[in-house]
């Protein structure tokens, strides 16, 4: 009995953590296959994408992608979801992506998106907001 009650009272915080962290390590690697990371800076690719918006969207439809694998292997994706908002995705992306009305994606993360950008509560806004519902 005594493992049984170590199984049921053990604080698991650190290792739910290491697991969600494995988790999106490894939606990342997907990502990476899926969207590519890029030419390396300084060879001739990288020349010809510097002063466009190739790398602008790459980064966008590789963190969409992320969160698509992340939702469909069960996790929550806010910390993706922090980061598109950050780039300034509209709520209408991500919703879409995550395969949700913009209103529901907004609902989902909103307030959390929010309470993580603005944690001094000053009430500035968040990056680009011009889809938001409020």
């Amino acid at each position: 009995m005594e493992l049984v009650e170590r199984a049921v009272s053990a604080d698991i915080d650190a290792a739910a953590r290491a697991v969600i962290m494995a988790a999106a390590t490894e939606a990342s690697r997907h990502a990476d296959e899926i969207i590519g990371t890029g030419p390396l800076p300084g060879t001739a690719e990288w020349d010809a994408e510097q002063g466009t918006d190739i790398p602008e969207k790459r980064t966008l439809a590789w963190h969409l992608l992320s969160l698509r694998i992340q939702l469909a292997a069960g996790l929550d994706g806010v910390e993706t979801v922090l980061g598109l908002r950050f780039q300034g995705a509209t709520w209408a992306t991500i919703g879409k992506a995550a395969g949700m009305t913009r209103q529901s994606a907004h609902e989902r993360w909103g307030s959390r998106t929010t309470a993580l950008l603005d944690p001094m509560g000053t009430g500035q806004p968040e990056t680009v907001a011009d889809d938001d519902p409020s």
